[in-house]
């Protein structure tokens, strides 16, 4: 009998819900109306925007960025950069289509500056580069440390190239390593830098930097 009075209630309850939510949808019948062809148009909207402006816009700053990257590769890093009178450099690519060229402007832009001794530009450029990619995340990494380098701001440098080589070991790694243990060591860290050393020793024998790595080893050792 208990049983099927609590049946009964709970079916007693469902009803005045399913009423209940009846009853809203009658008295608010126009605003849901209203809302959800609000929504339809917000959608439409969006679908419109990315079809018709921001796709286009990103084919035509692909479309001019093609030239400058041939530029960027053939070595013509001035022409990469302010463009060559025909074709827009990545500075003006950069100022006119932003990311919508893709985030591979930024690291041109960064290493363009850099070869040509603009470091500070260098640094402004390569930190807006941020991708997934550890490989190439590590590229940037390192050469915004050549550039704090290159203005001597040894701290800056090392954390860096050590950024850069914490992100994964891969082949280039090692050079990473290198170049944190020589700011290390130019700025009198002989112990930061002689740890740097005998990580490349043990773990990257067989790389360019591991074969002349008892040099830089016995450098430091022969002072202490």
């Amino acid at each position: 009998m208990a049983k099927n009075n609590q049946k009964e209630a709970q079916q007693e309850q469902v009803a005045t819900t399913v009423s209940g939510v009846e009853e809203f949808f009658k008295k608010n019948q126009k605003w849901i109306e209203w809302a959800l062809l609000a929504l339809v148009v917000v959608i439409l909207g969006i679908f419109a925007i990315n079809r018709w402006v921001i796709a286009p816009a990103k084919a035509e700053a692909q479309a001019q960025l093609f030239p400058a990257e041939q530029l960027f590769r053939d070595g013509n890093f001035e022409a990469a950069l302010n463009g060559d009178g025909n074709n827009l450099g990545l500075t003006d690519i950069i100022a006119n289509y932003g990311k919508k060229a893709g985030k591979a402007v930024y690291l041109y832009a960064g290493l363009c500056n850099l070869q040509l001794g603009n470091n500070e530009e260098a640094i402004a450029n390569l930190s807006k580069y941020n991708v997934k990619d550890k490989i190439m995340q590590g590229r940037a990494y390192c050469a915004i440390g050549d550039a704090y380098s290159n203005l001597k701001d040894y701290a800056n440098a090392l954390s860096f190239y050590k950024k850069a080589a914490a992100l994964g070991e891969n082949e280039l790694t090692p050079g990473y390593l290198l170049k944190a243990a020589l700011v290390s060591e130019e700025t009198g860290d002989k112990a930061g830098a002689l740890k740097l050393y005998k990580e490349i020793e043990t773990k990257y024998p067989q790389t360019i930097e591991g074969y002349d790595i008892q040099k830089y080893i016995s450098r430091i050792e022969n002072q202490q």
